[in-house]
């Protein structure tokens, strides 16, 4: 209890409970609205800590079992955070702009992503240098283009299992092509969304950058500390492995050692052929 009063209070501090104008309110939102004040509604505080620390569990489980988790914030005051948090546990992100496809026309946007990485292999072997300025030059700036866009998710090799998006509204593409092939979906919710859009949402201020650096580094903990079990469990299952091929080694030694004495018994043993000594003969008159 004393660990959610304390959460709570560095929400509090952080402005977590600031919503939007009541003129712009969602009515979905209501079960998460504490009250109204000044023409702003205030976010219940409770129910983000519920529902926090439920999305953090739920992402905690999806990093234990090795998938990726895409995080989603193309907002100009998330994107610093969001990208630092994702590389953090080495996550892909989508910071800058989310193309359109990225998630529906995946295999599209692989292709784009290995062009990337086939070109700053050539600039950076030397491979580039038979070129001219002019072409190495353009070529240099179609990987820097590339790599804003999609440098955050050069590493994915497969569909994310999870996104996590900062403001739901706002990134309602990546919301729609997560829904269309049924990837959960974990977001920040403020009161002029509606919340019933996104697996498991989150209460929150999703404007303010306190509000999102506190939030998106719950989260981040979360898939950190899945992470190092994950590790941790490995590293278990190794030394296990590890210990009972010696012993298996162990056994097969033993065998073949006790397999080995039965040999020699036998051929020591009542059962084997005894050698014929010729009797002297005494010369004769003796």
């Amino acid at each position: 209890m004393e660990n959610n009063t304390s959460l709570q209070q560095q929400l509090l501090e952080a402005g977590v409970h600031f919503g939007h104008l009541r003129k712009k309110w969602n009515p979905k939102m209501l079960p998460y609205i504490f009250a109204e004040k000044k023409g702003i509604h205030i976010i219940d505080l409770n129910k983000t800590v519920d529902h926090l620390q439920e999305a953090a569990a739920a992402l905690k489980q999806i990093a234990k079992s090795g998938k990726k988790i895409m995080f989603v914030a193309t907002k100009k005051q998330a994107k610093e955070i969001v990208s630092e948090c994702a590389k953090r546990v080495n996550m892909p992100y989508a910071t800058e702009r989310w193309l359109g496809g990225m998630l529906t026309n995946f295999n599209t946007v692989r292709k784009s992503v290995k062009k990337m990485q086939s070109i700053e292999k050539m600039l950076n072997d030397g491979s580039a240098e038979s070129l001219t300025k002019k072409e190495r030059l353009t070529l240099s700036r179609d990987k820097d283009k590339m790599e804003k866009v999609l440098g955050g998710i050069a590493q994915l090799g497969r569909l994310p299992a999870a996104l996590f998006i900062v403001d739901i509204g706002h990134e309602h593409i990546a919301l729609a092509e997560a829904k269309r092939l049924g990837v959960s979906t974990f977001g920040m919710v403020d009161t002029n969304c509606d919340p019933n859009k996104v697996d498991f949402a989150i209460p929150a201020n999703d404007d303010a950058t306190k509000s999102i650096a506190i939030i998106t580094n719950y989260i981040t903990a979360a898939i950190a500390e899945g992470l190092a079990e994950r590790q941790a469990s490995k590293d278990d299952d190794d030394s296990s492995d590890d210990t009972n091929e010696n012993e298996r080694k162990a056994a097969r030694l033993l065998a073949e050692a006790e397999a080995e004495s039965g040999r020699g018994g036998k051929g020591r043993g009542g059962n084997a052929p005894k050698r014929r000594v010729p009797a002297t003969r005494r010369p004769a008159g003796k």
